[in-house]
Parts: structure tokens; C-alpha cells; sequence
């Protein structure tokens, strides 16, 4: 499963911050909690609507960003 599949870009959701489809979790609270040091099943347990795929995958969409936004 690719980035675009998880993702979803709308203005009126999360002031149009990426987020996991179906669920108004902003990508960003996930890579958050990673950085913070919590674990993939304490943020599953946390966040109920997702599943392990949406920890995973998300990443890929901000490695492309990040790369866009170097490139300028």
C-alpha cells in the first residue's frame, strides 16, 4: 500500500494537515508519538481507529514532502 492510500489532504479537516483517512489523525500526532519514544502498540492503543499499516506507512508521505520542500 502506497502513501496516497492512507492519506488524506482536505481544508476542511485538521486545517487541511495531512491526516489518516477515515480517522481525522493528523499524521503528525503519529510521528510525534514515535519521536517521543512511544511504542507502535501504545499508539495503537491509544488510537483505536488506526491500524499498524497507518503507523508504517504515513512516514513514506513525509519523507516525499520533506524531499519536495528541499528540492524548493
Amino acid at each position: 500500500m502506497v502513501w496516497q492510500e492512507l492519506v488524506s489532504i482536505n481544508p476542511n479537516i485538521c486545517h487541511g494537515k495531512p491526516c489518516i483517512k477515515e480517522t481525522g489523525i493528523m499524521v503528525s500526532v503519529i510521528r510525534d508519538n514515535i519521536a517521543a519514544g512511544i511504542s507502535p502498540e501504545e499508539i495503537l492503543k491509544s488510537y483505536p481507529s488506526l491500524v499498524k499499516e497507518d503507523i508504517q506507512n504515513p512516514f513514506a508521505y513525509l519523507m516525499v514532502k520533506n524531499l519536495e520542500t528541499l528540492k524548493g
